[in-house]
């Protein structure tokens, strides 16, 4: 009996210690066949690309969650997240085991979360508001990825809901002896808040953040290292969602001002996703820059959508084309700034010519697990 006894207590422990943590891994597998025309190649002319790309209409990734309860309505968190290539199945970062996220700390109900480690940046909240979901043609394309990064050593808040509203603030440290940045790291200061309200009708949020110049901690590109300004709308009108917003990209003034070198971007976007019926999405949107100081202007065409083959699966399809006035040469991707072609390292940068157009198409396969 008194085996019994104990082989029922220690079956309850079990069962209870399980209740009380959790770990769910989760990921996304996504790839599909991609063609670009308006690739700036060796001789300085045109030329197109036929390819099988990985991550087109969303990054491919896998990641952990977990938890531990360790009193009513408070836990103990964590968050390690992944990307990768479903094409060759190299890390995004190399030497990197998690390069989204890397993250531990605490939740209450009552008081919010408390993130500590790498997290993807405050500025990627324009996710919820970009008609694309910041696929590789969409919103990131014309500030040339300013809006999705991820940092390292920062702290961040997440608010608990109180009538619509809630606030997300980011710091993320330089580590470096200079606060701000000093060339001993790969990372300058930076710092953001975000303000959303939601109601039933519209959704509208409010984003400001900084990231400084790992060099010498100026606020010296409006690429890579500026303040940023944002606001973007929802409006729900079932069975379509309007979307809209604006992104300004300040310096302190600090670059080089030579002609083709901007030290500010204003950025406007709007769009409108359509829910044919419960597994078909077709989505219309224009994202257009302007750049000051010779950067030029440019404005990004495109349509796209998915078809649900199951909860889990998904087809998409995007066709897209970037228009490009004289000086600028904005691609379809977030490329970095400068000329296209291959570059003094042996990579290969796909922006078209300065004044040229870049278009594109690709149909692919997205898998949820």
């Amino acid at each position: 009996m008194q085996k019994i006894l104990w082989a029922v207590a220690l079956a309850s422990c079990s069962s209870i210690c399980h209740a009380q943590s959790s770990v769910t891994l989760y990921g996304r597998l996504d790839a599909g066949l991609e063609y670009v025309s308006g690739l700036q190649n060796a001789n300085g002319s045109s030329s197109s690309r036929f390819r099988v790309e990985s991550g087109n209409w969303g990054a491919s990734y896998w990641g952990m969650q977990g938890s531990e309860e360790l009193a009513p309505g408070f836990k103990a968190i964590f968050h390690l997240e992944e990307y990768f290539s479903v094409v060759n199945g190299q890390l995004n970062t190399a030497n990197t085991l998690f390069d989204n996220w890397a993250a531990v700390g605490l939740a209450s109900d009552d008081y919010g979360t408390v993130l500590l480690g790498r997290q993807s940046w405050i500025a990627n909240g324009i996710w919820d508001f970009d008609p694309l979901g910041q696929s590789n043609w969409s919103s990131a394309s014309l500030v040339r990825g300013r809006n999705w990064p991820q940092l390292n050593n920062v702290v961040s808040y997440q608010s608990p809901k109180f009538g619509g509203f809630d606030v997300y603030g980011q710091y993320a440290l330089s580590n470096a002896t200079n606060f701000n940045g000093n060339g001993t790291t790969n990372q300058g200061r930076a710092d953001g808040l975000q303000v959303t309200y939601t109601n039933s009708l519209f959704q509208v949020r409010g984003i400001y953040d900084e990231i400084r110049d790992a060099a010498n901690g100026q606020l010296d590109n409006p690429f890579t290292a500026s303040r940023e300004y944002t606001a973007a709308l929802n409006v729900f009108l079932a069975p379509f969602k309007l979307m809209a917003g604006y992104e300004a990209s300040r310096t302190s003034g600090m670059r080089n001002t030579a002609v083709g070198s901007p030290t500010t971007t204003d950025f406007e976007w709007g769009g409108v996703t359509w829910n044919i019926n419960p597994v078909t999405t077709l989505t219309a949107a224009a994202y257009h820059i302007n750049a000051n100081n010779g950067g030029g202007n440019a404005t990004l065409y495109t349509i796209g959508g998915t078809y649900n083959l199951s909860k889990r699966t998904l087809l998409d399809f995007q066709i897209a084309t970037v228009q490009n006035s004289r000086t600028a040469n904005f691609g379809l991707d977030p490329n970095s700034e400068g000329p296209g072609g291959v570059q003094s390292d042996g990579s290969y940068n796909e922006n078209p010519l300065p004044g040229h157009a870049q278009s594109g198409a690709y149909i692919g396969i997205q898998h949820l697990f």
